[in-house]
C-alpha cells in the first residue's frame, strides 16, 4: 500500500477493503495527515480500511473549514468508490482528533451526510481566548485600556472593544446546541486519554447521550492528548538478539503501549467480530 493524493486528501488503500474512514486530524497537525498521524492510519489500513485523510489549515471559521473538507472528501470519496474500488456498500466511518471531532460534528450536523459511526477522539471545543494564548493576551490588554479610558472619562468607541472580541465560528456553546438538535450520526465512540489535560470529552457524552443514548459509548484510556500522533519505530533485531536488542524492545513495548491500546479499542469497535477470531 501506498499514500496518494486525490483532489487534496491523502489517500490509502488496503488489497480488499471492508470499510472506508474519513480521518480528519487536530488543529496545526492536520496539514499533513499521512505523516503526522501515519501510524495510527497505517493500522487501520492494514485492518482493511481504506483511508481518506483530508488536510485543512485552521482558522476561526470552524463552519467554512467543515465544508471545505466534507467537499474534498466527498471528491475523493466518489472517485474511490466508482474508479478505484467500483462498489458503493462499503460504510464509511468519521474519526476525529482533537479539532477533527468537532469538524466531524459540524459536517454531521450541518450537512447531509451518510456515516456508519464516528470515532471522536480527545475531542476539544475550548473558546478562541484559551485554545489561542495570543488571544487571551489581547482581550486583557483591551479590558485594561477600557478601564484606563472610563477612569480618565474618555470611553474608547464600541469598534475598539469589537475588534478584539475574538471567537470560533460556532461557539463552543452554539457548537453543542447544534450537535443537540441536529446531528445525524446515531452510533459513536467516544475515546477520552487519562493525563489529557485539555480533553472535554466529558461534556460532549453528556449532549450526545441526550440525542443518542442507545448508541454512545466512551473509552478511557491511557495516554495523553499526543497519543494519536505515536509514530513506530521498526527495531529490527541483529541475527543474534544482544542486550541491545532487548532495550530496543522493551521501549518500543513501553512507549507504544498507550498507542497500540488506542489501535486495539479503533478495531474492536470497526469490527467487534474480528476480536473474537
Amino acid at each position: 500500500m501506498e499514500w496518494q493524493e486525490i483532489y487534496g486528501n491523502w489517500v490509502l488503500v488496503p488489497t480488499r477493503p471492508i470499510g472506508i474512514i474519513h480521518f480528519l486530524g487536530g488543529a496545526f497537525v492536520a496539514t499533513a495527515p499521512q505523516v503526522t498521524y501515519r501510524s495510527l492510519l497505517e493500522h487501520l489500513a492494514a485492518e482493511g480500511y481504506a483511508i481518506v485523510a483530508t488536510p485543512f489549515v485552521n482558522t476561526l471559521d470552524h463552519t467554512t473549514i467543515a465544508q471545505r473538507v466534507m467537499r474534498m472528501s466527498n471528491l475523493a470519496l466518489d472517485y474511490l468508490t466508482t474508479d478505484i474500488l467500483q462498489q458503493y456498500s462499503l460504510p464509511i466511518y468519521g474519526v476525529g482528533h482533537s479539532m477533527g471531532c468537532k469538524l466531524h460534528l459540524l459536517i454531521g450536523s450541518l450537512f447531509p451526510q451518510e456515516r456508519a459511526g464516528n470515532i471522536l477522539i480527545s475531542f476539544n471545543n475550548y473558546p478562541a481566548r484559551r485554545s489561542i494564548p495570543m488571544v487571551e493576551q489581547v482581550m486583557q490588554f483591551s479590558r485594561l485600556t477600557s478601564q484606563l479610558a472610563a477612569q480618565f472619562n474618555s470611553p474608547l468607541p464600541p469598534q475598539f472593544a469589537a475588534a478584539f472580541d475574538v471567537e470560533f465560528t460556532p461557539s463552543p456553546e452554539e457548537t453543542n446546541r447544534l450537535v443537540l438538535e441536529n446531528y445525524q450520526v446515531p452510533r459513536n465512540l467516544l475515546i477520552k486519554f487519562r493525563n489529557d489535560e485539555i480533553d472535554q470529552t466529558r461534556s460532549l457524552h453528556g449532549v450526545l447521550l441526550d440525542r443518542f443514548p442507545r448508541l454512545t459509548s466512551v473509552e478511557i484510556l491511557s495516554g495523553n492528548h499526543l497519543t494519536p500522533l505515536g509514530q513506530e519505530v521498526n527495531w529490527q533485531a541483529g541475527k543474534e538478539f544482544s542486550p541491545f536488542d532487548a532495550i530496543g524492545q522493551f521501549f518500543k513495548q513501553e512507549v507504544y503501549r498507550d498507542l497500540n491500546h488506542l489501535k486495539l479499542t479503533l478495531s474492536r469497535w470497526l469490527n467487534p467480530l474480528a476480536s473474537l477470531r
